[in-house]
């Protein structure tokens, strides 16, 4: 899939942007799209069914964190064990992330949030866990990832358990590729919309781990304002596996 283009973070921004003013899509909606796709390839790394699967998502308090728990409500639908860890408190959780933890209560999920370090113990869940889901830091990170996230990185990568990164691996620059310490790293990236231009560089590979795309059904009009010329890419199913 070489001809897939890719995108700076700030071009990312723009496209975001120009979804929900000019084109009229929010967050949210791009969201339930992002969430939906990840619970798909979740179950394709499961071998086609999560019934009965541990799955413990870790999530931030952006929209990425709100993607892993969107994924939470269907992986819970297609009648996996999930579980989400928050990483910050309720009441911090940007917008969007905040009305999915919402749904999941409302739904009665297992959700986890932070509450000084004593919550360090809820890493105790990755143990018998069968797939972990890094929905913790999107990508505007710039530096080295702060606590309690950058335990929570740490603790995923001594757990040994398959993962899955949300867009980028937590902890990885996104326009450079340099992993930061410390990062995520995945057997697994589901990016969204475009692949990230540091996701494809040599620094990043042993974090990314296999590459797939995720339609967010952005239209093509829009990357053509930011002057990418994006092919049909989703014409056969709505993840693409890129390496």
């Amino acid at each position: 899939m070489n001809s897939i283009p890719t995108v700076t973070i700030d071009q990312m921004r723009e496209v975001d942007r120009l979804m929900v003013e000019e084109i009229g899509v929010p967050i949210l909606m791009m969201m339930e799209n992002a969430s939906r796709n990840i619970a798909v390839l979740s179950r394709k790394m499961l071998g086609g069914s999560v019934k009965n699967k541990k799955i413990v998502i870790v999530c931030g308090k952006g929209n990425n964190g709100g993607d892993g728990l969107g994924a939470g409500r269907h992986l819970i639908n297609y009648g996996a064990r999930v579980i989400c860890l928050l990483t910050t408190e309720v009441n911090k959780l940007r917008p969007d992330a905040k009305a999915q933890y919402i749904i999941l209560q409302n739904m009665q999920a297992h959700t986890e949030a932070y509450h000084g370090p004593r919550c360090f113990s809820l890493l105790e869940e990755f143990i018998d866990a069968d797939l972990l889901i890094d929905a913790l830091i999107g990508y505007d990170l710039k530096g080295n990832p702060k606590e309690p996230i950058a335990t929570f990185i740490a603790k995923a990568n001594e757990s040994e358990k398959p993962i899955l990164a949300v867009d980028i691996p937590s902890g990885l620059n996104g326009n450079t590729g340099q992993p930061y310490t410390p990062t995520i790293k995945a057997h697994a990236t589901i990016t969204l919309a475009l692949p990230k231009v540091g996701l494809l560089t040599d620094s990043a590979k042993q974090n990314v781990g296999e590459l797939y795309v995720a339609d967010l059904s952005i239209p093509k009009t829009v990357y053509e304002k930011i002057g990418i010329e994006v092919p049909i890419i989703f014409e056969k199913e709505e993840v693409v596996r890129i390496f």
